[in-house]
Protein backbone atom coordinates (compact mmCIF):
# COMPACT_ATOMS: atom_id res chain seq x y z
CA UNK A 1 0.00 0.00 0.00
CA UNK A 2 1.79 3.27 -0.87
CA UNK A 3 1.84 6.01 1.70
CA UNK A 4 -0.68 8.93 0.84
CA UNK A 5 1.00 12.39 1.72
CA UNK A 6 -0.66 15.71 2.16
CA UNK A 7 0.39 19.06 0.83
CA UNK A 8 -0.84 21.93 2.30
CA UNK A 9 -0.01 25.44 0.32
CA UNK A 10 -1.85 28.62 2.16
CA UNK A 11 -1.25 31.82 -0.16
CA UNK A 12 -1.98 34.98 0.77
CA UNK A 13 -4.12 36.37 -2.36
CA UNK A 14 -5.11 39.63 -0.52
CA UNK A 15 -2.96 42.10 -2.03
CA UNK A 16 -3.78 40.04 -5.73
CA UNK A 17 -7.20 40.64 -5.03
CA UNK A 18 -6.85 44.08 -4.27
CA UNK A 19 -5.06 44.73 -7.49
CA UNK A 20 -7.78 43.16 -9.53
CA UNK A 21 -10.11 44.85 -7.98
CA UNK A 22 -8.47 48.40 -8.50
CA UNK A 23 -8.41 47.49 -12.26
CA UNK A 24 -11.76 46.72 -12.18
CA UNK A 25 -12.74 50.06 -10.79
CA UNK A 26 -10.62 51.77 -13.38
CA UNK A 27 -11.66 49.65 -16.14
CA UNK A 28 -15.21 50.88 -15.85
CA UNK A 29 -14.22 54.47 -16.03
CA UNK A 30 -12.42 54.58 -18.66
CA UNK A 31 -13.01 57.35 -21.22
CA UNK A 32 -12.44 57.76 -24.84
CA UNK A 33 -9.20 58.77 -24.41
CA UNK A 34 -8.04 56.65 -22.03
CA UNK A 35 -9.15 53.54 -24.56
CA UNK A 36 -7.10 55.61 -27.32
CA UNK A 37 -4.28 55.21 -24.75
CA UNK A 38 -4.35 51.61 -24.19
CA UNK A 39 -4.57 50.60 -28.21
CA UNK A 40 -1.67 52.89 -28.71
CA UNK A 41 0.30 51.09 -25.56
CA UNK A 42 -0.29 48.12 -27.25
CA UNK A 43 1.07 48.92 -30.59
CA UNK A 44 3.71 51.69 -29.87
CA UNK A 45 4.37 51.26 -26.10
CA UNK A 46 6.94 54.15 -25.52
CA UNK A 47 4.90 56.76 -27.93
CA UNK A 48 1.57 56.47 -25.36
CA UNK A 49 4.06 56.71 -22.67
CA UNK A 50 5.71 59.48 -23.94
CA UNK A 51 2.47 61.33 -24.85
CA UNK A 52 1.12 60.39 -21.12
CA UNK A 53 4.23 61.41 -18.82
CA UNK A 54 6.75 63.10 -21.32
CA UNK A 55 10.39 62.70 -21.26
CA UNK A 56 10.69 60.51 -18.03
CA UNK A 57 11.54 57.81 -15.93
CA UNK A 58 8.81 55.67 -17.23
CA UNK A 59 9.32 56.84 -20.44
CA UNK A 60 13.24 55.49 -20.21
CA UNK A 61 12.14 52.68 -18.68
CA UNK A 62 9.71 51.82 -21.31
CA UNK A 63 12.09 52.56 -23.89
CA UNK A 64 14.56 50.24 -22.48
CA UNK A 65 11.90 47.18 -21.77
CA UNK A 66 10.29 47.59 -25.38
CA UNK A 67 13.84 47.32 -26.57
CA UNK A 68 14.99 44.37 -24.88
CA UNK A 69 11.26 42.45 -25.52
CA UNK A 70 8.16 43.88 -26.89
CA UNK A 71 5.73 42.13 -24.40
CA UNK A 72 7.57 43.89 -21.12
CA UNK A 73 7.07 47.49 -22.93
CA UNK A 74 3.98 46.54 -23.66
CA UNK A 75 2.74 45.54 -20.07
CA UNK A 76 4.78 48.64 -18.54
CA UNK A 77 2.86 50.91 -21.27
CA UNK A 78 -0.56 49.34 -19.71
CA UNK A 79 0.23 50.35 -16.42
CA UNK A 80 1.82 53.91 -17.20
CA UNK A 81 -1.56 54.62 -19.64
CA UNK A 82 -4.05 53.09 -16.78
CA UNK A 83 -2.33 54.10 -13.68
CA UNK A 84 -0.19 57.18 -13.44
Amino acid sequence: MASEKNININIDLSSFQKMLGDLGVRLSHLTGTDVGFVILAVIMPPLAVFIKVGFTFHFWINLVLTLLGWVPGQIHALWVVLFV
